[in-house]
């Protein structure tokens, strides 16, 4: 039975607040109820009745059988089917935008960027599903001699996929858009704090039409997402999310192609040729934005000591200007994280680096306790071994650091365990090449901040950043195998 709340008007018209397998709506079996909360009001939005053993079950005998017709589709019927799911969700934008700012707490502009986001992932899907292919093999020498051969793209089959809270209609549109795309069924499991935009966008999928088990949507506790896991009918697990968790899924996974695309700590690099002028205002809403909470967030600031305390005035005046609170306000970009946990979390770890030694320049305290909103923190002189700089904050703290030169700063870059992406603003055009060869990243982001992404762009990780690749084209890739044909 759906539960509405004076919270949820906004949004009621796409509100589902059921599990959906084999394109039915069900009421979860579990004995336990995930309560939706807005986060930053902190009101309750839905109740969720959770999924038990013999739901997911049911979910993973329907993608089977779902797989055994959307594979069988030709690729004019997958772009179709994919075009209406694009006019669906425009048509509910301004719903999904408020159930963004909602169960996210993601500012206005932000989750308005993020639905069009989602748009321009499904386009990019039907451009794809209309081109995606094999290719001719060169085998017409020595024994091959007189034959042709070529590959085919085939899908693998039923996908498990989890998605986190910081984007949950687009990264969940990163593995939803490409299975349909190649003809694969799915099982989602959404985070637990952010489960209604993926319901509201499977009812979406109904409306569109898919056979019965291509889309599956459930909202569980950690032991029934194991069944996904272990379960050798699902063929491959696309995983977004921390790094801890995601390296242990992999070693679960057994036979299981496997997708990570896990955390960061991005580092942006400003050389003494850049326009530190022009720059300032970018790199200060980049390390900000969300909170923080996105895996290409800004989080290191290294900048080489010719011009290291002009850039530090620029980007203090800049970190000053930055809106803070109500994430509903067309102003904000520092809005609440996502639960009072991760407020803890953040405190103590500025703590800890203050205690070591770091400085803040700004903030380093709570702004407003009762909506969960840490204001934005700009440290200094944090120690290379505190968590702000190692680990991945995903919250509101930058630090700024200083280099001896530009090969210094790249040292700095490597100096870490994570390899998301890299900016570097410089004027030097032989600077790209030599960061392009030595960065141990999955993209370097030249003349902009690490946060750069454009939906059909290869994007991830190396180290433990992730494994694999998204990007339409490329987790379509992924989700198929290579078939040859000789003749």
């Amino acid at each position: 039975m759906q539960t509405l709340t004076k919270a949820s008007e906004a949004f009621k018209s796409i509100l589902k607040t059921q599990q959906f397998i084999a394109n039915s709506w069900q009421e979860g079996k579990a004995k336990e109820k995930l309560e939706v909360l807005h986060k930053y009001t902190q009101e309750p939005l839905a109740s969720i009745q959770l999924a038990d053993a013999t739901q997911m079950e049911a979910a993973i005998q329907a993608a089977e059988r779902g797989f055994q017709i959307i594979k069988k589709w030709p690729a004019g019927k997958r772009a179709t089917h994919l075009q209406k799911l694009r006019d669906a969700l425009e048509a509910h934008s301004k719903a999904f935008v408020e159930l963004i700012i909602a169960e996210a707490g993601k500012p206005r502009s932000y989750a308005e960027v993020e639905v069009a986001r989602g748009i321009t992932t499904l386009e990019a899907a039907i451009r794809e599903a209309y081109s995606f292919s094999g290719e001719i093999v060169p085998i017409d020498f020595g024994i091959g001699e007189g034959k042709i051969a070529f590959t085919k793209r085939v899908p693998l089959g039923p996908i498990a996929c989890i998605t986190p809270f910081n984007f949950p209609l687009n990264l969940a549109l990163h593995k939803i858009a490409p299975a349909l795309a190649v003809g694969c069924s799915f099982v989602l499991k959404p985070a637990p704090q952010t489960p209604l935009t993926a319901l509201a966008f499977a009812a979406l999928c109904q409306e569109a039409g898919y056979p019965e088990g291509v889309v599956n949507v459930l909202t569980c506790d950690v032991p029934v997402a194991e069944q996904m896991i272990k379960d050798e009918r699902l063929k491959m697990l696309s995983f977004t999310g921390s790094a801890k968790i995601g390296w242990y899924l992999k070693s679960q996974a057994g036979k299981k192609k496997i997708a990570l695309e896990l955390g960061g700590n991005a580092a942006v690099i400003i050389d003494e040729t850049a326009d530190i002028a022009e720059i300032a205002s970018t790199v200060a809403k980049s390390a900000f934005l969300y909170a923080g909470q996105i895996c290409i967030s800004t989080q290191r600031i290294i900048v080489v000591e010719e011009v290291y305390e002009d850039f530090k005035k620029l980007l203090l005046q800049e970190v000053g200007k930055i809106s803070q609170g109500n994430p509903s306000e067309a102003s904000c970009i520092n809005g609440p994280l996502i639960d009072q946990g991760n407020v803890t979390r953040i405190k103590e770890w500025v703590k800890e680096a203050l205690e070591a030694g770091a400085e803040a320049l700004t903030g380093a305290k709570v702004y407003d306790a009762a909506h969960n909103v840490y204001e934005a923190t700009l440290l200094e002189n944090a120690p290379s071994t505190s968590k702000v700089v190692q680990e991945e904050v995903f919250g509101p703290v930058a630090v700024l650091q200083k280099a001896k030169n530009f090969e210094d700063a790249l040292h700095i870059v490597n100096d870490s365990v994570y390899g998301l992406q890299v900016g570097i603003y410089t004027k030097h055009i032989d600077r790209m090449k030599t960061a392009l060869n030595e960065l141990e990243v999955g993209g370097v982001i030249m003349n902009s901040v690490p946060g750069y992404r454009i939906d059909n762009m290869p994007y991830g990780g190396v180290k433990d950043s992730g494994f694999g690749r998204e990007g339409l084209k490329y987790a379509m890739e992924e989700m198929t195998e290579i078939r040859l044909l000789v003749f």
